[in-house]
């Protein structure tokens, strides 16, 4: 293709004269794997089409959202109908009351929940709240974990952070973070040591149960156990950053598989996003009654949002959450991204590469290593020329993996064996290439 007919091209071309860098969210610039972007024309299922007319095996899904898969008809026909009857209000609506029901049904640990348009702005409130509640200003985050782009949370953050190698933030002052205290992921020694220096001073302890943002590297039982006990024990609260895992990987989320580890495991804060909304902005944080009747206009906490629980958004997010309460849908999607999972890895150990791989449910991960990394900077040793190859030779083949190799994977109840095939396929002889 050349560049007079490659329409990937002019469109990013073109989007560089207009927007930063010619994209609206970093990790898409495709500036830690080199090469042009693609421009997605239209997705169905577990595709989407680029503005070549290529279709592509989708393994992000909108970075995990698109659990169904891509125009799911109960999903759509639940948008069109909501569109008809207005797009925003700013009033309430019985919508907002009947899908925040359906998340504390599906979520025991939290006894209220309020509704806002993105991560970020859960993260950022979660924060804001947990600090209202207990008085206190310091708050504790791990290496390696993105809680949002909040000033305060972007401190040795992962994702697009670590894609690009900046351990913070041009434009986040020193003094805005000075109440931030960042310690390596599953550290247990560290951990215990932060809590007797400043466990009377910490608001809250913020954690990715199971880090998408570092790749895919999930927190040690005994290290959870350990965040659950110090916060108990020093009057902090344990704000569970559910936005990706949320739906996601059980679903109860991330911390029903740790409850079954840990007998009466629970965090005090729940944060979420993504799936709850279907693909539309849509995010959420709650937790037990006391903390949550702290927020405006019930306590002191201010928090409001023009679009928060956005009727729309409301519809696509309670539609998809009907289908995935659906008998079987985690167990059928959980064996598929084993299945995708193991297929690559047998390929790569066909051919000697290491190479390492973890999933739970519908998210997943893999490292050119032997054995799976446990913190940030073990991923941070990955070797970066290999992957990028990797993911290039994958793209080539119309695989569509992350463009980054500090971000998890996400598959879809759209995946179809014939497509797991054609990835494995495609994976085999892009390894023979290293």
């Amino acid at each position: 293709m050349t560049h007079d007919t490659d329409r990937n091209l002019q469109l990013f071309q073109r989007a560089q004269k207009v927007i930063p860098g010619g994209v609206n969210s970093p990790v898409r610039a495709f500036k830690a794997v080199g090469g042009t972007p693609r421009f997605v024309s239209r997705a169905q299922d577990a595709y989407f089409w680029d503005a070549n007319g290529k279709r592509h095996i989708d393994y992000i899904g909108s970075w995990g959202p698109m659990i169904l898969g891509h125009g799911h008809p109960a999903v759509l026909e639940a948008v069109q109908k909501a569109i008809l009857d207005g797009f925003s209000y700013g009033a309430p609506t019985e919508r907002e009351v009947e899908l925040a029901e359906v998340i504390l049904a599906l979520v025991p640990s939290m006894d209220m929940v309020r509704l806002v348009s993105s991560g970020t702005e859960a993260g950022m409130s979660a924060i804001r709240l947990a600090r209202g509640a207990t008085g206190r200003s310091k708050i504790l985050k791990f290496e390696g974990c993105y809680h949002g782009h909040a000033d305060a949370l972007l401190v040795k953050a992962g994702s697009g952070l670590a894609t690009f190698g900046n351990p913070t933030s041009a434009g986040v002052p020193s003094e805005v973070v000075q109440h931030t205290i960042v310690l390596e992921y599953n550290n247990i020694p560290q951990l215990e040591d932060a809590f007797t220096m400043h466990g009377k001073e910490l608001a809250c302890l913020m954690i990715e149960p199971i880090a998408g943002n570092m790749n895919f590297v999930r927190a040690s039982q005994p290290f959870m156990q350990r965040c659950r006990e110090l916060c108990t024990l020093h009057g902090a609260l344990f704000v569970f950053d559910e936005v990706m895992t949320g739906f996601r990987v059980a679903l109860g989320g991330a911390q029903s598989v740790y409850a079954k580890l840990i007998p009466g495991f629970e965090p005090d804060i729940t944060v979420m996003g993504k799936v709850i909304g279907g693909g539309m902005p849509l995010a959420a944080f709650g937790g037990k009654r006391a903390v949550m009747e702290q927020l405006a206009p019930l306590g002191p906490v201010y928090q409001a949002g023009t679009l928060s629980g956005n009727p729309v958004a409301t519809a696509c997010g309670l539609a998809t959450l009907r289908e995935i309460r659906k008998p079987g849908f985690y167990e059928a999607l959980g064996a598929r991204t084993q299945r995708l999972m193991a297929g690559i890895k047998g390929a790569a150990d066909e051919v000697d590469v290491s190479f390492s791989v973890d999933s739970e449910g519908g998210m997943f991960g893999f490292f050119f290593f032997d054995t799976l990394p446990q913190n940030y900077a073990k991923v941070m040793t990955t070797d970066n020329k290999r992957f990028n190859t990797f993911f290039h030779g994958m793209l080539d083949r119309g695989v569509y993996f992350a463009p980054a190799l500090y971000e998890a994977g996400f598959l879809s109840a759209a995946h179809t064996d014939a497509d797991i095939d054609e990835t494995i396929a495609a994976a085999m002889d892009v390894f023979k290439l290293l």
